[in-house]
């Protein structure tokens, strides 16, 4: 079964990956096979992961999740949809002065 997973490194840091096999490539992690980022920030933990029905669907989902903030993994991991969604909406200066006229309207 595919998965997408977050590990925490012993430096607090984050590393997100897809796998088939989790036990197999978290046994390969922790003896520093794994990545050149987790090899060199061992132990790691499982934080996180979720299951798909095909590998490329899993792959997709590590790299959206890479490509997250540090608070948007955090509240990805602590299950937390209300901060999910709420860090997923545009932070910039525009974007609030779009939002303050509509919800004006």
């Amino acid at each position: 079964m595919p998965y997408t997973y977050i590990l925490e490194c012993a430096d607090g840091s984050f590393y997100t990956g897809s796998t088939w096999n989790l036990k197999r490539r978290l046994w390969q992690h922790q003896q520093g096979l794994g990545a050149k980022h987790t090899a060199k920030r061992l132990p790691v933990k499982l934080v996180y992961y979720e299951t798909f029905d095909r590998i490329d669907l899993a792959f997709y989902r590590e790299k959206q999740i890479q490509g997250w903030s540090r608070k948007k993994k955090l509240a990805l991991i602590a299950g937390d949809t209300n901060q999910l969604h709420r860090l997923a909406e545009c932070q910039n200066e525009s974007h609030y002065r779009n939002i303050q006229r509509y919800q004006k309207s």
